[in-house]
């Protein structure tokens, strides 16, 4: 049996991306998101398509069946390794999750550049980046508007505005947005 370069290249660099150690996350610059928070966005994320050997595949956008394709706790983008996340990325549990630990803080830093220091709950502030995590519109969204002039009630109403993917309305959506307004309303 003869084998070629390209297969022993293939699998020398398998084995250096089995035996690298994950990245860690950045340490938060300001406020973190707390444990109400991130239940809300493993609950609504999930850590979907297991395969048979433990490892999780990469899934289309429900809103499109497409683009952006989505991995473990809903990353999207970058796959860490120069890629794209697309139609065959795998990731271990830990991969997953570390990429979730490393996204929270980007997400937080955003929602606090955001807020620029208007009062903030820990609730109302997990809840905002639960929203932002879910739909990257913290810096243009009226809810962020309603909530550095202190109107808390009007912006909980913001989050039902907030349930189409893809020209669709969708089901998961207006049950996570209800789920963030009451977060950030403090129940």
């Amino acid at each position: 049996m003869e084998f070629s370069l390209d297969f022993f290249e293939a699998l020398r660099r398998m084995k250096a991306r089995k035996d690298a150690p994950l990245p860690s996350a950045p340490e938060p610059a300001g406020p973190a998101i707390g444990p109400k928070g991130l239940a809300l966005i493993k609950q609504f994320e999930g850590c979907a398509r297991r395969r048979s050997d433990g490892r999780f595949e990469a899934y289309p956008d429900p809103g499109t069946g497409g683009d952006p394709w989505t991995i473990g706790w809903g990353a999207t983008g970058p796959d860490g390794l120069g890629g794209t996340i697309a139609p065959g990325t795998i990731w271990t549990q830990a991969e997953c999750d570390a990429r979730l630990e490393r996204d929270l803080v980007r997400y937080a830093r955003d929602v606090s550049r955001a807020l620029g220091g208007a009062p903030t709950s820990q609730n109302q502030f997990d809840a905002l980046v639960s929203f932002h995590y879910n739909t990257g519109a913290i810096a243009k969204a009226t809810l962020t508007k309603l909530h550095k002039k202190g109107d808390f009630k009007g912006a909980a109403t913001e989050f039902g505005k907030w349930v189409n993917a893809g020209g669709k309305r969708m089901n998961g959506l207006i049950r996570r947005r209800e789920a963030e307004a009451a977060l950030y309303r403090g129940n």
